[in-house]
């Protein structure tokens, strides 16, 4: 690898980093944010929510036209926006404000995650394009180990307006080195003439075909059974368990995210050696206890907390990699840039889907102690057999598509 392409993946893995980090910060600010702004907690799922559906939503529309301009332009374009966005959620005086502030940076931020990934895919090469894209997805990582306990340290020793600022300062600094380095990219404007993919066309396509409905299904469910118990994690720790949002909560993104940094690249491994939906059912079921366990959690030790969630982190990282390893084989290479690009919308309008529906379960006293979190919980683990319901069905058919040709590990 050249030392330009390192500069370019740095580059880019710290914009994904902010971006990321953005967006994982605002579920474990629940604790701050709800008696500061003396909201419910279905008020705090619908601010959670309207970033993701925000991002969705343009993501989805962005899909179809975003290709006829320099990948560079838009890449710049939608993180300016999505810094305006995010200066604007700290500053944000009232709920209302922060609401139109989180719908601002999500809509923006819904067209930074495909250019990323087009970026990488344009600049190198198949044989090493794997191990670019891993670099790049270890920010997800970074943002739990690092990005989301200093972010909740700034706003347990400062305020809660300190973590959007964080990002806001970081981007400032990213930006002309994007501009610099990132070169034109223009090359598939070059390629074709008409970029356009029809709407409805690609929507009938996805619609016809059963193992693509099957594959969104899957990545879908996923998303929702997990990101059901995030939302009120950090406030059902700190309110009911009594555990420290500043010295201690923020230890259970650090551990989680430190243990997957290590154990994603392994499990990665195993599952193209030992099939992919094997590995795939174990993670799932593996994750079922933890969940259990988290969202009833008895009054123990908090280093024991901090063993579950970190197994809990550990599992389910590990299911997602040999489910996105079985979803990006339904179509063919010509027409897989456009189902990821939906399918990760769709991912993020079921992200925001759970944290409504977590806070239509959830019900916050007047001290702010959480009720029914234990019943979110069970949705989850229901939600999760199903998609493992999904899964089966999905390996089944695609083993019976590519037996032909020995792909014995989907």
């Amino acid at each position: 690898m050249s030392n330009k392409e390192r500069i370019i993946l740095i580059l880019l893995a710290s914009l994904n980093f902010t971006h990321i980090l953005d967006f994982m910060i605002m579920m474990p600010l629940g604790n701050f944010l709800m008696p500061h702004f003396n909201i419910s907690a279905q008020a705090f799922s619908v601010v959670v929510a309207a970033y993701t559906f925000s991002a969705g939503t343009v993501g989805f529309t962005a899909a179809f036209f975003v290709d006829r301009f320099d990948r560079k332009k838009v890449l710049l374009f939608g993180y300016s926006g999505f810094l305006l966005g995010t200066l604007a959620c700290a500053l944000a005086p009232t709920y209302g404000l922060l609401l139109a502030a989180r719908i601002l940076a999500g809509g923006f931020g819904g067209l930074i995650g495909a250019q990323v990934l087009s970026i990488v895919a344009d600049l190198i090469p198949y044989e090493r394009r794997a191990t670019a894209m891993g670099f790049i997805m270890a920010a997800f990582s970074m943002a739990s180990v690092v990005g989301v306990p200093f972010a909740l340290y700034l706003a347990g020793h400062i305020n809660w307006h300190a973590p959007f600022f964080f990002v806001v300062a970081m981007g400032a600094v990213l930006m002309p080195l994007l501009l610099r380095y990132i070169p034109k990219m223009d090359g598939h404007l070059k390629a074709a003439k008409d970029n356009r993919v029809h709407p409805i066309e690609m929507i009938k396509s996805i619609a016809a075909d059963k193992n693509q409905l099957l594959a969104l299904s899957l990545t879908s469910t996923m998303m929702m059974g997990h990101f059901l118990i995030i939302p009120f994690l950090n406030p059902f720790m700190e309110f009911n368990m009594g555990f420290s949002a500043k010295t201690q909560t923020p230890m259970v993104y650090f551990v989680g995210g430190f243990l997957t940094l290590f154990t994603s690249p392994i499990i990665g491994r195993i599952s193209d050696k030992t099939g992919k939906f094997k590995v795939f059912s174990t993670m799932l079921l593996a994750g079922l206890l933890p969940v259990v366990f988290i969202t009833n959690m008895p009054h123990v030790p908090f280093a024991l907390v901090l063993c579950v969630t970190g197994f809990w982190f550990v599992v389910s990282s590990g299911r997602a990699i040999p489910a996105q390893a079985m979803v990006s084989n339904v179509v063919p290479p010509q027409k897989r840039g456009s189902f990821m690009s939906f399918g990760t919308s769709i991912q993020q309008m079921f992200v925001g889907l759970s944290s409504l529906l977590a806070g239509m379960i959830v019900v916050k006293t007047p001290d702010n102690t959480i009720h029914n979190y234990n019943i979110t919980g069970y949705l989850s683990i229901a939600i999760l057999l199903g998609c493992l319901v999904i899964g089966y069905l999905l390996n089944r058919a695609m083993v019976i598509i590519q037996s032909p040709i020995k792909q014995a590990n989907l």
